[in-house]
């Protein structure tokens, strides 16, 4: 049976409750339109020029007004939602987890996955260090849904094969990720690509993607892709979505008539 999917894409701000406002709207647009599970983006619920910000309004495990946020509208508009990534409280002084959290369509939570690689980039005056604020997860994290097994990663995992090939064989692969526009333009797509035709499965990319208040540029190119590359769904710029339909079919032939990931041999 097919199975509705979509990539949330936001320009989020420094407000929260301005951007769970856009979340929620796009949620109820994109369940409206047939979507059973949906993924919102990095940090959808704020990004700020402060890096201080997120650690301020990092939530405890279980607790805050994201979480809630989260919980409540999976159960109102009856989807799954992969909640992007958001701040929790870490075992590191000053640091944070940046986590993403799965809730099923009542509303329950059914995953946890905590970022593990973290971005640290300099590149003339452009220059992040995550590394600095962010305590790394150290677990790989699937789970079962509707549509078949998931996995999980965030943002600049996409540069780690290895990381894809320890959840297994998946149907689908579900990355928030809020690149920068200038490692985005050069990398994210054929990394994207790369990802879904190696594990043959389909691959749900959903990002940050425009001129964020803060001046922070990000390269957005949400995207769905199936189990053969194809890009199926695009949503280049700004706030929308990319939707598209799983089909377990699609995923069988592929790896039936291209069995690669029997065929490997490790030395």
């Amino acid at each position: 049976m097919t199975f509705g999917i979509a990539a949330l894409q936001t320009v989020s701000g420094p407000d929260p409750v301005a951007n769970l406002a856009v979340a929620g709207d796009l949620i109820a647009a994109a369940a409206d339109a047939g979507a059973r599970l949906v993924a919102l983006p990095e940090y959808f619920a704020l990004m700020s020029g402060d890096e201080t910000a997120r650690l301020r309004a990092a939530e405890r495990d279980g607790e805050g007004p994201i979480q809630d946020f989260l919980r409540e509208a999976a159960a109102r508009r009856g989807v799954w939602i992969v909640g992007g990534t958001l701040p929790l409280v870490a075992d590191a002084p000053g640091k944070m987890r940046n986590v993403a959290l799965v809730y099923d369509d009542r509303g329950e939570r059914v995953a946890r996955y905590d970022k593990i690689h973290l971005f640290d980039f300099a590149r003339g005056d452009e220059r992040y260090a995550e590394s600095d604020a962010i305590e790394a997860g150290e677990r790989v994290t699937c789970f079962d849904a509707p549509c078949g097994r998931v996995g999980l990663a965030v943002c600049y995992d996409l540069r780690f094969p290895e990381l894809f090939r320890a959840m297994g064989e998946v149907d689908l692969i579900v990355l928030p990720a809020a690149f920068t526009y200038t490692t985005g333009q050069a990398h994210w797509e054929v990394l994207l690509r790369a990802r879904a035709i190696e594990n043959q499965c389909y691959l749900l990319a959903a990002a940050q993607g425009g001129r964020h208040p803060h001046g922070r540029r990000t390269w957005g190119h949400s995207m769905i892709i199936d189990p053969w590359g194809d890009v199926l769904a695009r949503r280049a710029e700004g706030t929308g979505a990319a939707m598209a339909v799983l089909d377990p079919a699609r995923i069988a032939e592929i790896r039936q008539s291209l069995p690669a990931l029997r065929h490997r041999r490790l030395p």
